[in-house]
C-alpha cells in the first residue's frame, strides 16, 4: 500500500511540515557529499555519511569515536579490538542525535520519508500548532533512536533519516484521525488500483510490518537490509504516548461521501 494523501483539510498552511521537508531535501542534496544522486545511494560518501549519522556506538560508549574504515569496509569504533589510530575530525556525539534525522541514504529513502510526512505531518501540526510540533517532531525522533540503541547498544551501523521522528507523528496522527480516509495505491501483484483505505488500517498496517520484520532481525541479525525498524517501532509508540500532551485542538473528520 502506498498512501497519497488523506481526506482531512489543514486549518492553516503547514509552516514546520514544509520547513521541515526543505531542511531534509537540502541536506541530501546540497550538504551529503556524493559523486552523483541516484535511488539507492550508491553514490554517496560512505566516510561523511558515517559522520552525519548517529551510531550507537558511540551513544553507549561515550567519548569513543567512529569512523568509515575502506580497508576494513565499514564503521570501526574506538575502543573496539584491532582497531588503532585516531578517526578524523568528528561532529560531537550529541549533535550527531539531530543531524542523523535529516540525513538519507538515497533518493528513495529521502521521498518515501517525505511524502509520509507531507501527508500526515500537515494535520499532526494543524492539531498541535507549529512550536508544540517542533519539540514533538524532535522528541520522536530522540525517542526512535533510544530503542534502536536498547535493541543493539554496541552496533556500529550509522542510524540516518527522519523515518523514527516521521513514525512519531504517525503514531499522534493514527489516535487523532483513525477514521480519516487516505487515497492509497495498492499493488497487486503486475496491476494497482487507487482505493480510500481508514488511516487506522494503513497505518496499523504499516506499524504490524515494522514489528514483523523487526522480530524477524532479531533472529537474523545480518538481515533487515539496513533498515532501523526499531527506530520506527520506538517513534511510533512515542507519538501514541504522547500526542494527548501535545494536541490541542482536532478537527472533526469528513464524511467519507458528500452529504446533501
Amino acid at each position: 500500500m502506498f498512501p497519497i494523501k488523506d481526506n482531512i483539510p489543514t486549518l492553516r498552511f503547514p509552516v514546520i511540515t514544509v520547513v521541515l521537508i526543505a531542511l531534509n531535501c537540502i541536506a541530501y542534496l546540497i550538504l551529503q557529499k556524493k559523486t552523483g544522486i541516484d535511488f539507492s545511494g550508491n553514490s554517496l560518501d560512505q566516510s561523511d555519511l558515517a559522520h552525519y549519522s548517529a551510531i550507537p556506538y558511540e551513544i553507549t560508549h561515550w567519548g569513543k569515536e567512529c569512523d568509515f574504515d575502506p580497508t576494513a569496509g565499514g564503521v570501526v569504533c574506538q575502543g573496539q579490538p584491532g582497531t588503532s589510530g585516531s578517526p578524523s575530525p568528528q561532529l560531537p556525539t550529541l549533535v550527531t542525535v539531530f543531524t542523523g534525522m535529516f540525513t538519507h541514504g538515497g533518493l528513495l529513502h529521502l521521498g518515501g520519508n517525505m511524502l509520509f510526512l507531507w501527508i500526515f505531518g500537515n494535520n499532526v501540526e494543524d492539531a498541535m500548532g507549529r512550536l508544540r510540533f517542533i519539540i514533538f517532531y524532535l522528541l520522536g525522533g530522540i525517542g526512535a533512536l533510544a530503542l534502536q540503541i536498547l535493541v543493539d547498544p554496541s552496533s556500529t551501523a550509522p542510524t540516518l533519516g527522519a523515518s523514527g521522528a516521521i513514525a512519531a507523528v504517525l503514531g499522534g496522527y493514527i489516535l487523532l484521525y483513525p477514521r480519516a480516509r487516505v487515497l492509497t495505491v495498492v499493488f497487486i501483484i503486475l496491476f494497482f488500483t487507487l482505493i480510500e483505505i481508514p488511516a487506522i488500517a494503513v497505518l496499523g498496517f504499516w506499524f504490524v510490518e515494522q514489528v514483523l520484520f523487526g522480530a524477524l532481525g532479531l533472529n537474523d541479525p545480518a538481515g533487515g537490509g539496513g533498515v532501523a525498524y526499531f527506530a520506527h517501532i520506538g517513534g511510533f509508540v512515542f507519538g501514541l504516548l504522547a500526542i494527548r500532551a501535545f494536541a490541542q485542538r482536532v478537527k472533526s473528520v469528513p464524511p467519507r461521501y458528500p452529504v446533501y
